[in-house]
């Protein structure tokens, strides 16, 4: 069975009025993967109840969430654009965030990346970070 990726539509955040086109945004892409593809059903339910309250961080632009349903359905993470590096370091610290993170931290392994983007539209970030998902390039070697 070949794998095939899906995500969630665009959720725009409070910033994603403010952002114009050619504005520097930063990027940022997580992925999980769990030791055992039975836990994958967990993780993507916290990743949902955490987006119901996403939209309430500072700087968030957009995201969207994504899960990798092919034989092992192992993998899954989020995609998410921030006016600012500060703004998504708030959101990583969290609590409710830490929290899903010390849930799951024996369960898979996480990795990220973040890098910087002049804004043009949803769809061009999305697609320049669906290549690491899709891995269609190499995740940078400082993703940790």
């Amino acid at each position: 069975m070949p794998h095939i990726l899906r995500s969630t539509q665009w959720q725009g955040g409070p910033a994603a009025r403010t952002v114009g086109t050619g504005a520097e945004v930063v990027v940022g892409v997580t992925e999980f993967v769990t030791h055992r593809p039975w836990s994958t059903l967990s993780v993507g339910a916290a990743g949902l109840r955490l987006r119901r309250t996403w939209p309430l961080t500072p700087g968030a632009v957009g995201m969207w969430l994504w899960v990798d349903m092919g034989p092992r359905m192992n993998r899954s993470g989020s995609i998410t654009v921030w006016t600012a590096h500060e703004h998504l370091l708030g959101f990583v610290a969290r609590p409710d965030h830490r929290r899903i993170v010390s849930d799951h931290r024996d369960r898979g392994t996480l990795r990220s990346a973040a890098w910087t983007a002049p804004f043009t539209s949803p769809a061009a970030l999305r697609e320049s970070a669906w290549r690491l998902v899709s891995k269609t390039a190499p995740w940078p070697a400082s993703s940790g």
